[in-house]
């Protein structure tokens, strides 16, 4: 022991939740057993874009990555005998963020808790959502004033609570650098203080509250010395922000709050066990700095780029977390990079241009402003362009997928049907029954004129929250309170950013990508059209689009014609879609596990059209029986993350067109 007092570990959560609330609550009351000290919940595509589990796009998504909470009665189910008064409870929400608050509002007063004493935090940063998650709803401008609304509230209601975790998780996974995370997160902040400062909600001497309550959220890759650095260099420009921009002079006030989930998309399907070091590398990036410390972390499982985790893996990645906080001497010692020219060099190299890039987007209007536009997504496609050139060059090295790739029989695999959990596809017909249930036993008169009072609080200027409460209270469920904001405020589709991406591989004579673009415009002449005509689809709720984009991208750049209209399609816009504009392929991505119930529809929808002769792809977190289904259904080909070549399934999507149209194989290696 070195002598002083060991520091007190950080919070330590598992992002969970499935299926149904009773479940969910289940799971959380035994991860706490197992040493867990805070909550994380991962709720449904469609609570999370504010729909109901009986409305048409949420088929096949109720209960897939998250617990659906449609109202009061599942938020009480959710943390029964779990005390929220004693809990620090983080909920990934967004969108919605307003309503779910409102819910564990309730709740926790009807357990006799005392509000002013709640802790935790809702994630509530609706800017990545445009550019990276799609789970976003109303247009910039509404949004952020429904953000500005639930931080005035929550200041002077709720004042332990982080009423926003501004996320710069997801913009990593989009493809940010370090700098661009920095800047963009950076960026929304100053959006969201400057929105707070000038509503007049708040008096200017609690502003510094303000300030206080504001966190972050952020992504620790595998370069773990960068992103060690990253942290620091996040640290000093807050403080910097808040002192020059705002005048805060507490520093306690300007301390840079953050919590961590270290990189899940980063993990590998080819070799999975490899992501546990990767997990810790991550980990590792986050806790080593005592000055640049996350306040809370939470690990992925090493089997996320599979499916869904059993109990079993995410206590895996509990004990991960338990044996450093408690084997090691880690929590003994003062910052361990204070002084390290190295480390200090890199900060400051950081510093300097995420400060650039800040100014950049402040002199565009700010963050809202260049979500508008389309700088920030078309930034980020070309950075996550960039990145997966390089990972098919073999320019940035992954083991167990473009180096080392030849491994021993996995243990852990060996039963894949038993390597990862899944959810009972009748959960869905059991939780919009009982959705039903709840709406015919509600006080009907009530529940009416509490969405009306809201409608009317958000047409005019009053605070949205109070109204909120009312209606969850008044036992409206989700679906109905996003409807009555859509009413008022409208709906948004973000710019997708393809458009825009420069080409990122080069098609020089000899290089796969000409190779491939030989292929197209071979089998385009031979069909008689002037050009291949691809497209790219996204189903249901899932908002992660960043494979979708780069397989448009690629697919441009190899000479398709390529048709993307964004997330968030019925399988019949998608079809209809098809149809208008005459295309060679239907290409879906689904990661959020509805593909078993969303592709099948797609074919059948075009065999119902007369179009059964167009060929069908499917990408995404697809387990091996459910890809030998859908083939078995129709599909012509599926591809996982472990095909990370996009180059080679253009080539492939090539292959099927030409199959599907009865012309001989080229004899054109791709």
């Amino acid at each position: 022991m070195t002598g002083r007092q060991k520091d007190r570990p950080w919070l330590m959560r598992t992002y969970a939740g499935h299926s149904t609330a009773e479940a969910s609550n289940e799971l959380y009351r035994r991860n706490l057993a197992k040493g867990q000290t805070g909550l994380s919940v991962a709720f449904d595509l469609p609570t999370q874009t504010g729909y109901d589990p009986d409305h048409i796009l949420a088929r096949g998504e109720v209960g897939r990555v998250g617990v659906p909470v449609s109202h009061l009665g599942d938020m009480r189910r959710l943390f029964q005998d779990i005390p929220l008064e004693q809990m620090n409870t983080s909920m990934t929400i967004n969108a919605t963020a307003m309503w779910l608050l409102a819910l564990y509002q309730v709740v926790a007063e009807e357990q006799g808790a005392d509000a002013t004493r709640l802790q935790g935090t809702t994630q509530n940063d609706i800017v990545k959502e445009y550019l990276s998650r799609g789970t976003h709803v109303f247009p910039p401008g509404p949004s952020l004033r429904l953000t500005t609304d639930m931080i005035t509230y929550t200041v002077n209601h709720i004042p332990k609570w982080n009423p926003i975790n501004i996320c710069s998780y997801h913009l990593q996974e989009a493809g940010a650098t370090p700098v661009q995370e920095i800047a963009y997160a950076m960026s929304t902040a100053i959006a969201v203080l400057d929105a707070v400062r000038d509503s007049g909600q708040v008096p200017e001497e609690k502003f510094g509250d303000v300030v206080a309550r504001i966190s972050f959220f952020v992504n620790a890759g595998v370069r773990f010395i960068e992103e060690m650095c990253k942290m620091r260099a996040f640290g000093r420009i807050w403080d910097q922000v808040t002192r020059e921009r705002y005048g805060i002079t507490d520093a306690k006030q300007r301390r840079f709050r953050y919590g961590v989930q270290v990189n899940s998309l980063g993990l590998t399907e080819a070799q999975p066990e490899n992501n546990v070091q990767r997990i810790v590398l991550e980990m590792l990036a986050v806790t080593l700095s005592k000055d640049a410390r996350a306040r809370a972390v939470q690990l992925p499982a090493w089997n996320e780029a599979l499916g869904l985790p059993r109990p079993w893996d995410q206590q895996w990645s509990l004990r991960i977390q338990q044996v450093l906080a408690h084997e090691s001497d880690l929590l003994e010692y003062e910052d361990i990079f204070d002084g390290s020219h190295v480390i200090e060099a890199k900060v400051d190299e950081l510093v300097t241009d995420s400060l650039a890039e800040i100014d950049r987007i402040q002199r565009m209007g700010g963050a809202m402003a260049a979500v508008e536009s389309g700088y920030l997504k078309s930034e980020l496609v070309s950075s996550h362009a960039a990145r997966r050139a390089r990972i098919e060059s073999g320019e940035e090295k992954i083991v167990g997928v473009n180096i080392y790739e030849t491994t021993e029989p996995n243990p852990l695999t060996a039963d894949l049907d038993e390597a990862i959990m899944t959810v009972d596809p009748a959960n869905e017909a059991r939780v919009s029954a009982a959705l039903h249930e709840w709406r015919d036993n509600r006080d009907e008169a009530r529940a009416t004129d509490a969405l009306a009072a809201l409608k009317k609080a958000a047409a005019g200027t009053e605070n949205m929250m109070k109204a909120t409460v009312e209606c969850a209270r008044a036992g409206v469920t989700t679906g109905e309170w996003s409807w009555a904001l859509r009413d008022v405020f409208g709906e948004f589709r973000a710019p997708t950013g393809v458009s825009s991406a420069p080409v990122a591989v080069t098609a020089e004579a000899g290089t796969p990508l000409a190779l491939v673009r030989e292929k197209v415009a071979r089998t385009a002449a031979d069909l008689g059209a002037g050009r291949l005509r691809l497209l790219v689809g996204k189903p249901g709720l899932d908002g992660h689009s960043n494979g979708a984009e780069q397989i448009a991208v690629r697919a441009r750049d190899a000479g398709f014609e390529v048709v993307y209209q964004g997330i968030r399609l019925t399988p019949e816009q998608i079809v209809t879609a098809a149809l208008a504009e005459d295309v060679h392929c239907v290409g879906l991505s689904i990661l959020s596990g509805s593909h078993a119930e969303l592709v099948p529809d797609v074919l059948t929808r075009l065999r119902e059209a007369g179009a059964a002769d167009i060929p069908v792809i499917a990408g995404g977190i697809i387990p091996p029986a459910d890809a030998a289904a859908l083939i078995g259904a129709g599909v012509a080909a599926v591809f996982t993350p472990k095909d990370f070549g996009i180059t080679e399934i253009i080539g492939r999507i090539v292959d099927e067109i030409r199959k599907a149209n009865k012309l001989d194989p080229l004899e054109v290696s791709a």
